[in-house]
């Protein structure tokens, strides 16, 4: 059965759709069958994965409220065992829809559940927010993975999601674990950096990630160009690092997800 992974954080600019993006892509070149759901009404994971905005294709918004399965709305994304599930701004309208719904909470998990059999790993991509929509995806997930940017209030962010997770594991998801908490733009040549890792380390231990997405422009010019960074330009840094993620998330299968916060 596979994986599904929520990537989180309730800061913006943080990474999370460039991490979901490319973990997918590099998770597929490991000949891993991986889908990527945008759950994101910003739309950005669907853009930078090749699909421009368009009102009239179904999305998970469609999936979401809708007596009809999942399978219906995944899309082939360039890569051999690589799939998406496209978002729409539409999809802000879900937490009013889902409020009077029972299991309200529950709702993406009973989607996805089905297609676990068909995917090694299913990545969600959730909003900048710990709102309705994030919850959905929480309790679905069998982990979560933190991308936090190297900057000052870093330690700060992560330690209210980890609160979060702490009272969605007890009121709904007791199994949801800790993947790993990514540091991204890390640039080597700062102390800020170097600070914020070694912060993280001392705090959360082996829940951070050995592997550090860098600052890289190749990598933040990927998403305009609606590919993974492994196709657009395979020999760069953040190709090499995020290729190395996905063989660390790989490594966490065959020991289990790392412990709870």
């Amino acid at each position: 059965m596979g994986r599904v992974i929520a990537i989180a954080n309730q800061k913006g600019g943080v990474g999370k759709t460039t991490t979901a993006i490319n973990l997918g892509a590099a998770l597929a070149k490991q000949e891993m069958w991986t889908l990527v759901v945008d759950f994101d009404p910003q739309a950005n994971t669907t853009a930078g994965m090749g699909f421009p905005r368009n009102p009239s294709r179904s999305s998970i918004y469609h999936g979401l409220l809708n007596d009809r399965e999942l399978t219906e709305f995944v899309l082939p994304a360039g890569i051999e065992g690589l799939f998406l599930i496209p978002s729409e701004k539409n999809l802000v309208g879900a937490t009013i829809e889902l409020t009077d719904r029972q299991e309200r909470e529950q709702q993406l998990r009973l989607k996805l559940d089905p297609l676990r059999s068909k995917y090694n790993y299913i990545l969600v991509d959730c909003p900048p927010a710990l709102d309705l929509l994030t919850l959905n995806a929480l309790v679905a997930a069998d982990s979560v993975l933190v991308p936090v940017q190297c900057e000052y209030f870093a330690l700060e962010g992560v330690s209210e999601l980890l609160d979060t997770l702490i009272r969605v594991r007890r009121a709904h998801n007791p199994k949801l674990a800790v993947e790993g908490i990514l540091l991204t733009m890390y640039d080597d040549r700062t102390n800020l950096s170097k600070q914020v890792r070694d912060d993280l380390k001392d705090f959360f231990g082996d829940q951070v990630f050995s592997t550090v997405i860098p600052r890289n422009v190749r990598l933040a010019e990927a998403p305009s160009h609606g590919k993974p960074i492994l196709v657009y330009d395979p020999a760069c840094r953040g190709a090499e690092s995020y290729i190395q993620l996905a063989q660390e998330v790989i490594g966490h299968d065959a020991k289990g997800a790392r412990a709870g916060a």
